[in-house]
């Protein structure tokens, strides 16, 4: 597969060969790493940002057309890119929600930082009693999460995604199913691609 180029890559892919994937998902895995790397994501570590990248790269999989004027390499670029930056901002805005719904207590009797009576001390209070009518609906929706991701994951995803929520490494995973790191590796983004909708 090393001769091949991307868009005969493409074209075995989409016609389900996993392996074709695989070769191009890892063919661009070092430009989703430069690109990652070059962004800083408060509260998260390197690999977090190197998982969003590799979901721009299987973004650009999924939507590459190769009657466009642009090739893979440079519709890949754009596409981890931008999956990268709305992930950092997206983050920010939720840390800036954490901030906006705080709890300032001086109006409510609460303490003053000592040596500055204008200025408050807040705390941010989450909320962790559930109402019997919440507790339903959460668990209701939880086995319709349950289903909708069997039904967007193939057998082998599944068996991935769930050794990886039982603590397994990507090397252990690979052990147990007889495959290659990259392999697990390459999954897992998939199924992180294929979950991330279920969020919207």
């Amino acid at each position: 597969m090393k001769n091949l180029t991307d868009e005969e890559l493409i074209d075995l892919a989409k016609n389900g060969d996993e392996l074709a994937l695989d070769f191009l998902l890892d063919r661009y895995k070092l430009l989703a790493s430069k690109i990652a790397r070059s962004y800083f994501l408060i509260g998260a570590e390197y690999e977090d940002l190197l998982q969003e990248a590799m979901i721009g790269l299987y973004k650009a999989y999924m939507s590459y057309d190769k009657t466009n004027k642009a090739s893979f390499s440079t519709f890949a670029t754009t596409c981890i890119t931008r999956n990268v930056q709305t992930a950092v901002k997206t983050a920010n805005r939720k840390k800036n929600q954490i901030l906006n719904s705080s709890i300032s207590l001086t109006n409510q009797g609460g303490l003053r930082k000592q040596g500055d009576e204008d200025e408050d001390i807040t705390l941010i209070i989450p909320s962790t009693s559930l109402t019997p009518d919440e507790k339903l609906i959460e668990s209701e929706t939880l086995k319709s999460i349950k289903e909708k991701i069997k039904q967007c994951l193939s057998k082998f995803e599944l068996d991935v995604l769930v050794l990886y929520l039982q603590g397994y490494s990507y090397t252990q995973i690979a052990q147990k199913l007889n495959l290659t790191n990259k392999s697990i590796d390459n999954a897992l983004s998939r199924i992180r691609h294929k979950l991330s909708f279920l969020k919207k």
